[in-house]
């Protein structure tokens, strides 16, 4: 994130001696982006974080994208996707493209393992269920709503309260930001934005461990999974400072933008990546002008693909729409509400839904496991017949 943030204890001047009690040096590693160029954080530990005892490769971790088959809009149904394993090993790819991958996870373990993601931000929208993620930079609880935020490289473990969780999860090898024209030439986020800095929570508590052992880090990178063991273990920091670390955002401080008449979907963004957006649909006054129609218009996308997912409440110009349900809106095809709810929405004075979106700039594909929820019948669904 565009901001500063310090935790624990970290020497008055950078590159400088850090010493321990006994007089040993703790050790400084840099993270940062774009090649020193971009945001960074320089953290402190008790051991070198180069110090590995073991490396295997676990897995291949490429999507299985299939034929998209003929241009249609797309319904999946997830409401009986699978529960088990932890966060990662639960986890499956819906769509994708090489800008973005988006899946669903429905965890009933916490991880076992630590885990870093060598290629990608990862960005975690907690459907259901609480508990805590505990990474290398600190730790976050999260509760629903929460989108946690978790930069490359930051090595995490995820500890679940009880049994019923469920995430959408999007992977993006490019960072999960604010949009720019949120934020002035400063990187602070300005007066007109729908969230600011105080909404978002950082690690409020640093996780320091100085034993030595074997310890599993799982790291994802060249689209293979891998094993690591380590003789030290991976929370070993004893303070770090900069602008790049994980945070949560919850979807309840996201103050909606409202006009006379309908607005369009940017006024609902949240973050970016290259190539493409996520936005946050929440619970807001309906327009007022006298002879508004709350309902969307229709509108075709232009270069641009659209994946809702729906997350409580009545998605008013949907029908036949359920809690957890992905649809896809590719380019090439108009949308827009179903037969009959634009009329219902006229004289409505506000809505309760709730939905995450994301717009693509590029093609998505579809994967195997996408097509075993597929609603079939979605793609007609705007015949009044039907």
């Amino acid at each position: 994130m565009p901001f500063y943030y310090r935790l624990g204890d970290i020497p008055h001047k950078r590159h400088t001696q850090f010493r321990k009690s006994d007089g040993s040096l703790y050790r400084e590693t840099v993270m940062g982006l774009e090649g020193f160029s971009g945001m960074q954080s320089i953290s402190y530990h008790h051991q070198q974080p180069t110090r590995l005892l073991k490396a295997e490769k676990i897995a291949d971790m490429t999507p299985n994208f299939v034929e998209f088959g003929a241009l249609r809009h797309r319904h999946f149904m997830t409401v009986d996707f699978p529960k088990g394993g932890d966060v990662i090993s639960g986890r499956r790819v819906f769509l994708g493209n090489h800008d973005v991958l988006i899946g669903v996870s429905r965890p009933t373990e916490s991880m076992e393992y630590f885990y870093r993601n060598g290629q990608a931000y990862e960005m975690y929208f907690v459907h259901d269920g609480t508990g805590i993620l505990r990474t290398n930079l600190g730790n976050i609880e999260f509760e629903p709503g929460d989108y946690l935020i978790i930069p490359f490289n930051v090595t995490w473990k995820m500890d679940l309260n009880g049994n019923e969780h469920k995430f959408l999860v999007v992977e993006s090898p490019t960072p999960i930001v604010t949009p720019k024209r949120y934020r002035n030439q400063f990187g602070q986020l300005l007066e007109n934005s729908p969230y600011c800095e105080r909404d978002f929570r950082p690690p409020s508590e640093l996780e320091t461990h100085d034993e030595l052992g074997e310890f599993e880090v799982r790291v994802k990178a060249r689209d293979q999974l891998n094993r690591h063991i380590l003789d030290h273990h991976p929370f070993n920091v004893v303070g770090w400072d900069g602008f790049l670390f994980p945070f949560a955002f919850n979807i309840s401080d996201f103050e909606p933008i409202t006009g006379r008449v309908h607005q369009p979907p940017p006024v609902h963004q949240t973050w970016e990546g290259h190539n493409y957006v996520v936005c946050s649909f929440v619970p807001r006054m309906f327009d007022y002008h006298p002879l508004a129609i709350p309902a969307p218009y229709n509108h075709a996308n232009v270069q641009s693909d659209e994946v809702l997912y729906y997350v409580e409440g009545d998605f008013m110009s949907r029908k036949g729409i359920e809690r957890g349900s992905f649809t896809l809106h590719p380019s090439g095809l108009p949308h827009g509400p179903h037969p009959g709810t634009t009329e219902a929405s006229i004289g409505k004075d506000k809505t309760e839904e709730l939905a995450v979106m994301i717009d693509t700039f590029r093609p998505l594909n579809v994967t195997q496991d996408a097509l075993e929820f597929e609603d079939e019948k979605y793609a007609t669904s705007w015949v009044a017949a039907h």
